[in-house]
């Protein structure tokens, strides 16, 4: 008994080494692009059943952003992931078709770097995301309630960024239109 008692920690390090070290090799894969870069960083599944003939109409709501005003809106990153890891997977860009709906706290994330800069003093981190996600065919759309609400003006905001009814009303055009809504 005291045998095992002694070794328990020896045997609990040693296992930690080696899940720490799978966890490093399996983090490792992670990498952006094809189609954006620095942007949408994602993992290669070698077993992923995505026919290379897939289409995606695929909405993304976002009402939330990060506490730290510097750093790009991990959710507006996620359109960056899908479309990567998609294209990576063999999926046709023209065959992916994403919007990004946002409202909520969320809204001051779409201000151009002027606007942002008068309420945070410093350059929206987001801009770069969302112009290369524009530039990739991703509609983003802002809930015209929460711009009301947040004060913010129509050309205040990134050049591009559309601006609907509300957040209800986009997402209602859109499912008529075929788009199912991504849950994450």
């Amino acid at each position: 008994m005291k045998i095992i008692t002694y070794m328990l920690p020896t045997f609990f390090a040693c296992m930690m080494c080696v899940f720490s070290g799978s966890i490093h090799a399996q983090t490792a894969e992670f990498k952006d692009g094809p189609l954006i870069i620095g942007f949408g960083k994602h993992a290669p599944v070698s077993t992923h059943t995505v026919a290379k003939d897939a289409v995606f109409k695929v909405v993304f709501d976002v009402g939330s952003t990060n506490d730290k005003k510097d750093e790009v809106n991990r959710k507006f990153n996620s359109l960056a992931r899908f479309i990567n890891m998609h294209v990576a997977a063999g999926v046709k860009p023209d065959n992916i078709q994403l919007a990004l709906v946002v409202h909520g706290k969320a809204t001051l994330d779409l201000l151009d770097h002027q606007s942002y800069q008068k309420r945070y003093t410093y350059d929206n981190p987001n801009k770069p995301l969302l112009n290369a996600l524009m530039s990739n065919n991703v509609r983003v759309i802002l809930c015209g309630q929460s711009a009301a609400a947040y004060d913010v003006k129509n050309d205040e905001l990134v050049n591009g960024v559309e601006v609907e009814l509300s957040a209800m009303t986009a997402h209602a055009l859109l499912q008529q239109k075929g788009y199912t809504m991504n849950p994450f």
